[in-house]
């Protein structure tokens, strides 16, 4: 009986050590609107971002997260549901929703109807009960974005916050941050972020256009400066945002409990940026911190955001369902990817067709509509008032050689291939040196096998985009831009009958 005393003993204290293991944990992700990785821990110098900095080191920065569109809702129909958006036909911006409807495949399913199958309560909104989105006060709190282009039942989200949940209840949590969007599209729009900066969230005086650093191929006019200048505050702003529900998070008690992930849809919306395969649109900070997940490191491996999905599954003991083609980045087992792709389709009315692979060294990108101009018409980017002043200065003729070669060339090179870690802004295409004519073949059988194993559709047929256009340019309620709407959309019929 003495021999057996301690075994019972350690087998008691066992059972005691497991139901004190703390439940399973809340996820919360943090997705952020138009915005590159501006951020300090990330290289930036112009500003300082000290909540964003705290996160990453409490946890694990990604060097290199890429996301696999660099469109709002291409991006976010791929986020939530860890597949490429050319896997499920959601590749193509605001698609699926009008007329012509799209379904999700057997076996793929939104990652919050996943938790909620689980037993978590699902939400989604700005993760601060007194403020939206926009970082503004609010009597009114509402939930986050969901624009994703497929059908899906809105009772997948529980409610905007997670304060509504039962208690002990675990939750999966999207907050929704305005990000890059903050910066509007008129000097009038700069001004009010100027003062807000100041007044609202404490965080003045506002970034001073001069101080800020450009891509080589924008001019430092004093236009596209100010603009910088704004979306850097707006940078400033997501930060705060971010400070304030970690905040919380840790005064409620749950922090430690909490996987957090910090991403943004894709990079900054300028000429260059936002809608192309560049590091400029494609490169996006992830950060994740909180149980299991190694404090103070940086990992360079190639991830795209899709793996957040699959990671998150994981961390709350949820099964990742097989056909998700995102990876559980944190697994033991986990073998870091050879190469991650990216794609961009139609935006609006604006048809383009691009891909992409990466490796460890190269970035390729297939144009394939190389006889189409880079700056394509299209009513969602000629509204921009940066895109606007660009053009000015074309037709001026003060542009510098670069800035005229990248952006207002009226065609594209068919391929491009750039050693993207030593050319950081894509300028060397290296696709017609002799001495990559191996590299160049491996990249196209990689972009080739991945299109294949995707079965990517490509485009649409011509009657669904014209129920996709019809849709669209009856929920643009300004006259003007829904007459250019109409105007570009006729344009890209024309050069599709002319094989352009």
């Amino acid at each position: 009986m003495k021999t057996l005393l301690p075994v019972l003993f350690l087998a008691l204290a066992l059972l005691g050590a497991v139901a004190e293991v703390p439940s399973r944990p809340n996820v919360l992700w943090f997705v952020v609107d138009d915005m590159s990785a501006n951020f300090s821990c990330y290289g930036e110098k112009t500003i300082r971002t000290p909540a964003v900095d705290q996160l990453a080191e409490d946890g694990l920065l990604f060097t290199r997260a890429y996301a696999t569109s660099p469109v709002c809702s291409t991006f976010r129909s791929a986020m939530i549901t860890g597949m490429y958006q050319n896997s499920i036909g959601s590749h193509h911006h605001r698609s699926g929703r009008g007329k012509h409807r799209i379904q999700l495949l057997d076996g793929v399913r939104p990652i919050p109807e996943l938790f909620q199958q689980a037993g978590y309560f699902t939400c989604i909104g700005s993760g601060m009960p007194t403020h939206d989105y926009r970082s503004l006060p609010t009597t009114k709190p509402r939930r986050g974005k969901t624009d994703y282009n497929f059908d899906w039942d809105a009772k997948i989200y529980d409610s905007h916050d997670w304060a509504d949940r039962s208690k002990e209840q675990p939750f999966f949590m999207q907050v929704q941050l305005h990000g890059g969007k903050l910066r509007g599209a008129s000097e009038k729009a700069y001004q009010a972020l100027s003062a807000r900066m100041v007044k609202q969230a404490g965080l003045g005086p506002p970034t001073a256009p001069q101080k800020v650093s450009l891509p080589p191929y924008y001019p430092r006019d004093s236009l596209m400066l100010q603009d910088w200048a704004a979306y850097l505050d707006t940078v400033r702003i997501t930060d705060w945002h971010v400070g304030q529900v970690m905040k919380r998070l840790k005064k409620e008690g749950i922090l430690e409990n909490t996987l957090v992930a910090f991403f943004t849809d894709h990079g900054i919306s300028h000429a260059r940026g936002k809608q192309f395969l560049y590091d400029e649109g494609t490169h996006v900070p992830l950060i994740l911190r909180g149980p299991g997940v190694p404090r103070g490191k940086k990992r360079n491996d190639l991830v795209e955001h899709i793996d957040v999905a699959a990671l998150s599954l994981a961390a709350a003991g949820i099964a990742i369902p097989e056909k998700m083609e995102g990876d559980d980045v944190l697994a033991s087992d986990y073998k870091p990817k050879q190469a991650v792709f990216a794609a961009r389709d139609r935006c609006g009315e604006a048809v383009d067709r691009i891909r992409s692979v990466r490796t460890d060294q190269y970035l390729y990108i297939k144009n394939f509509y190389p006889q189409r101009p880079h700056l394509m018409p299209s009513n969602y980017k000629d509204s921009k008032i940066i895109v606007k002043r660009l053009r000015e200065l074309h037709v001026a003729g003060k542009l510098n050689p670069l800035a005229e070669k990248l952006l207002f060339s009226p065609t594209r090179p068919a391929e491009e291939l750039y050693l993207y870690l030593e050319d950081p802004w894509q300028l060397k295409n290296l696709s017609n040196d002799p001495k990559r004519v191996r590299i160049l073949q491996l990249m196209r059988n990689r972009l080739e096998t991945w299109i294949e194993k995707t079965g990517d559709p490509g485009l649409e047929p011509p009657e669904v985009y014209l129920l996709e256009t019809e849709d669209q340019m009856k929920s643009t309620r300004n006259s003007a831009s829904r007459a250019n709407y109409r105007k570009n959309s006729e344009l890209y019929r024309r050069w599709s009958s002319q094989g352009k």
